[in-house]
């Protein structure tokens, strides 16, 4: 049975999803993708943080990737982070999202293809995070990036879609509703993508989020008109 809080927070999506899909208990925390993920980052990160050499073979460069053919930095380079700040602010907002939205795959592809749909989800996240930079700098060497903040992006834009109306807090002490935070998101990603230069792979931001949207639009349509019914259905 699911918890009281996550009752409330599943109430929006009450006339989409059936309740009776959702089981949250031991074993499927025992078997969270989203803890996971976590775990996995954290062990290959903290790794990392003390062996350059092993940020230096995982990163996002699309340098070596183009002309050396590792394509697979595109996958490992979410699983490094540059520092413990780094780490564990994309880990925290992982599991503040990730662990709600791993659920709603649950309730709509079941137990085992709902964990496969999410995985797949995530990592493919991480790709798309990564390909606008790889056609921008794919003739530069000096450039790189690490992170999983466009995996991360595309779980909290999963959020944005189907609670439009939930309150986010920004630093911990602002209230903005998810959709109103999300479309700031994406405005200043886009803007710093082009006018900063602080070491910050904005358009990993931006297409991540972009892509989670596209990817639960691709797989269920039906989403897009519960999105709209919510925005409509104004909370105050």
């Amino acid at each position: 049975m699911l918890s009281r809080h996550l009752k409330a927070t599943y109430k929006p999506l009450k006339s989409y999803l059936s309740a009776t899909y959702f089981h949250f208990n031991f074993n499927c925390l025992l078997l969270s993708i989203t803890i996971a993920i976590i775990i996995i980052t954290a062990l290959i990160s903290i790794q990392a943080f003390s062996r350059p050499v092993i940020v230096e073979r995982l990163k996002h460069h699309p340098y070596s990737e183009v002309r050396n053919g590792e394509w697979y930095r595109l996958l490992t380079s979410g699983f490094v982070h540059g520092g413990w700040v780094h780490l564990l602010i994309n880990m925290f907002v992982l599991y503040s999202f990730g662990s709600l939205i791993e659920n709603v795959f649950l309730g709509l592809w079941g137990t085992t293809l709902g964990r496969i749909m999410y995985l797949v989800m995530y990592l493919l996240a991480i790709i798309a995070g990564d390909l606008p930079t790889l056609a921008r700098y794919k003739d530069n060497p000096a450039y790189a990036s690490i992170g999983a903040s466009g995996a991360v992006s595309a779980v909290m834009f999963i959020y944005v879609l189907l609670f439009p109306w939930e309150m986010l807090w920004l630093y911990v002490i602002i209230p903005v509703p998810a959709i109103i935070g999300g479309v700031a998101y994406l405005i200043y990603s886009s803007w710093a993508s082009r006018n900063r230069n602080d070491r910050i792979d904005h358009m990993a931001h931006f297409y991540g989020a972009v892509f989670g949207i596209v990817f639960m639009i691709a797989f269920r349509p039906s989403l897009l008109g519960h999105f709209f019914q919510r925005l409509i259905d104004l909370p105050f």
